[in-house]
């Protein structure tokens, strides 16, 4: 029996500790604990699905198996917790279950965010967090909402979308994710903004103001591809460290839920490289989802 999973192979992400509080980013860090043990039974999983697989095909639907199971997992886990920690959007477990393709595009904010300092307040006339002092997840916004504004810089000096471009080991090129700056960022505000009262959410702490920057997830349909060509090489013969990171890539460009796909797309790229790379699976990054929706692909993959 291979040994299990440990924590350590899950070092948790800045955006996770949007407290200073030691206490709180202790119950913050734990969660490692449960991304180990799922990872370890995903693992298992799939050792015992590829056991009997005779093709390719038969390879993509076992992993196909198993990245379901783990969202059942992340679902599960949420539907557990008591809410959520720090100031945001009422908590709702059933947002980890319900695909992006049927809710609408995710967009998330880079740059200086004040809801993620700890100890700031609302303040109505600017819908911006004001005061407080600065937590991993604000630091961890506001450096890569920096890096994004460069890579506008070099690469769309005059537009307020930059479109992500993902390239398969093929060498064809698929519309991935995209940076919203501008006019757009505060389109994708408002947006946000509808859909929450759509819901039945209060709008009135939503923070749409200052200068806002958003990543968003690509297209469903781009999206669907990205995530079936990440299945294929993970699939394929000859699955080396290089192409691993590639296939990590492309899952990480492509979430599936509203909520929870990062965790899920950890747990999962972790169990399937414990089990077909051994010694020789990379590293994940604390920041693994801020690289892949910021630096573009070659830094991203960069081992």
């Amino acid at each position: 029996m291979p040994a299990a999973i440990t924590f350590d192979r899950f070092p948790t992400s800045p955006l996770a500790l949007r407290t200073n509080n030691p206490a709180d980013q202790a119950r913050r860090r734990a969660f490692s604990c449960q991304m180990a043990r799922a990872a370890t039974t995903a693992r298992d999983h799939l050792a015992d699905l590829l056991a009997t697989t005779t093709g390719t095909e038969d390879r993509v639907a076992a992993l196909i198996a198993v990245h379901t199971s783990v969202t059942d997992w992340r679902y599960e886990a949420a539907a557990r917790a008591t809410g959520r920690l720090g100031q945001g959007i009422a908590y709702d477990p059933a947002r980890f279950r319900t695909p992006i393709a049927a809710a609408g595009t995710n967009y998330d904010r880079l740059g200086p965010a004040g809801r993620l300092r700890d100890g700031s307040t609302w303040h109505p006339a600017t819908r911006t967090y004001r005061g407080g002092t600065d937590t991993p997840a604000s630091r961890a916004l506001a450096h890569y909402g920096s890096v994004a504004q460069r890579r506008f810089a070099r690469e769309a000096p005059t537009a307020d979308i930059l479109q992500n471009r993902v390239t398969l080991p093929d060498g064809r090129t698929i519309p991935g994710n995209r940076l919203l700056r501008g006019q757009a960022a505060h389109h994708a505000a408002t947006e946000l903004t509808t859909r929450t009262a759509a819901r039945g959410l209060p709008t009135t702490h939503i923070e749409t103001g200052g200068h806002p920057l958003y990543t968003a997830t690509p297209d469903p349909a781009d999206a669907t591809l990205l995530r079936a060509e990440a299945l294929r090489i993970l699939a394929g013969p000859g699955l080396t460290p290089q192409l691993f990171l590639t296939a990590r890539y492309l899952l990480f460009q492509a979430p599936v839920t509203k909520k929870g796909s990062d965790a899920v797309t950890r747990v999962f790229t972790v169990a399937v490289a414990d089990l077909l790379l051994g010694t020789d699976a990379p590293a994940l990054p604390a920041d693994i989802d801020l690289r892949c929706y910021v630096l573009g692909q070659q830094a991203a993959t960069r081992p």
